[in-house]
């Protein structure tokens, strides 16, 4: 587990850097030339000044429970290098916060830690920002009028669906993305954004390479069955129903189930939309206690990174609130009871057969899902156009595996798409392994296993691959 005030890492430190630039620029502040009046306490936050370019120097406060920053400075980057510079100087222990060596906060700095506190204070359903309706009525006619909305978009996307199969997909290529842009307009306009998201990425796979047809026609098949169901939505089961509304983009009807515990950052990365205009940040963690594993997602608007930044290998004992619908991964954040901390130890994994049952477990709950998360090991690299899985099966030069210790089983890596490891990552996996075997973290799904994070045998610390 972890223990009360153990340091994070450098690297754990510049994880939550914004962009390069920053991560360069916070490195330069980690010493203690720059920094005067600091302090911590044992609680978790840490503050001092920052020497800059004005005459005032910027003050700058860190809780580490987050982590959340506030800094004087008037950077929009969040953290800004003065929270990454202040960070820095504490794991490398510059700043003492263990118990009977705190120092008393600064009024600057006490005053936003009191209201972060007044605020985490407050009950749930506050925080939630969930009310009941004031006008019960008026909400119900308000639902009523946007199924209604939704249904006439989605009956117009079924004649597009309609329209793309009976003229083909051989012209996809030439057509071009307007006539999938408008399609995605149409469907914000009948306030279905989960329909416009999957519509804008159809619209983008006749220009990624070899093998499109197949891929347009799978997404296709997809939306297809999401219009289904949605015209369908009253009768089914209502786990099935509340993933219908969450593809579509609608919120919730009810508040989800709440699970404290010590959650592991298993990995973090971001990606954009096809448009440009919207950073999605995902965030897997593992409950050490319950097994369960979560997703947290943070948005972050063009040209601003998201705002929630946890580093791999952290452990934070906080609750999450699930969200209905989405196979039960989507969570959010609530109440956090400590400073985050480093893991002592590895996670367990499990075979890559038994990944495969996961995920496939996973899709009778939302047919829709992608991936699930899974923890493999021991599981060893296996480069392109080397024998791996089962006995005597030979694989294209192109295709990595990872494959069980035993030599009973493997799954291949994608080689395209969001989130691929097959580059960099995949030689960076092979050197930390050496042709011996490494617990991973990734993602399982129909084209196969996007490794995220590795774990050697002899260290706990956690190598991201990049």
């Amino acid at each position: 587990m972890t223990e009360q005030g153990v340091r994070w890492t450098a690297e754990q430190v510049l994880a939550l850097a914004p962009d390069d630039a920053s991560r360069k620029a916070g490195a330069r502040l980690g010493g203690a030339g720059p920094w005067s009046q600091t302090g911590g306490s044992a609680s978790g936050a840490v503050w001092g000044l920052c020497k800059g370019s004005g005459s005032k120097p910027y003050r700058t406060v860190v809780d580490l429970s987050g982590p959340a920053y506030n800094c004087s400075c008037p950077s929009r980057k969040f953290p800004c290098k003065h929270a990454l510079g202040l960070l820095l100087l504490w794991a490398a222990e510059g700043l003492d916060t263990s118990a009977g060596t705190s120092a008393e906060a600064p009024d600057w700095a006490d005053g936003w830690l009191a209201e972060r506190a007044a605020k985490a204070a407050r009950p749930a359903a506050d925080r939630s920002g969930r009310a009941e309706p004031a006008d019960a009525e008026g909400a119900r006619k308000r639902a009523e009028r946007r199924a209604a909305r939704i249904g006439a978009g989605v009956t117009e996307l079924e004649q597009r669906l309609a329209d793309l199969v009976r003229g083909g997909l051989a012209g996809q290529e030439r057509a071009g993305y307007a006539a999938w842009e408008e399609t995605a307009a149409r469907m914000v306009d009948a306030q279905a954004p989960g329909l416009a998201g999957r519509v804008r990425e159809l619209g983008t796979i006749p220009s990624c390479g070899a093998g499109w047809p197949a891929r347009m026609l799978e997404e296709a098949s997809l939306l297809h069955l999401l219009d289904r169901a949605w015209l369908g939505v009253s009768g089914l089961p209502e786990p099935l129903a509340a993933t219908v509304r969450s593809r579509l983009g609608l919120q919730p009807q009810t508040d989800g189930e709440a699970v404290r515990d010590h959650w592991l950052v298993l990995a973090q990365y971001d990606t954009a939309s096809p448009d440009g205009r919207l950073t999605t940040r995902r965030i897997w963690l593992r409950g050490l206690a319950s097994g369960r594993p979560a997703l947290v997602l943070d948005f972050g608007p063009p040209g601003r990174p998201p705002g929630l930044a946890l580093p791999v290998g952290l452990v934070l004992e906080a609750e999450a609130r699930f969200r209905p619908g989405s196979a039960g991964l989507r969570a959010d954040l609530g109440e956090r009871f400590a400073p985050a901390a480093p893991c002592r130890t590895a996670p367990t994994g499990v075979s890559t057969g038994a990944a495969l049952e996961a995920y496939g477990a996973a899709l009778r709950e939302d047919p829709w899902l992608e991936s699930w998360p899974v923890v493999l090991g021991p599981v060893v690299p296996i480069p392109g156009g080397q024998q791996g899985g089962r006995q005597g099966e030979q694989q294209s030069s192109a295709t990595w595996q990872l494959a069980d210790a035993e030599g009973t089983s493997a799954l291949p890596v994608p080689q395209t798409g969001a989130g691929s490891r097959s580059g960099t990552g995949m030689w960076q996996l092979a050197a930390l392994s050496g042709g011996g075997p490494l617990t991973v973290f990734g993602e399982c799904g129909h084209r196969g296993f996007t490794p995220l994070t590795a774990w050697h045998p002899d260290s706990s610390e956690p190598v991201v691959l990049g």
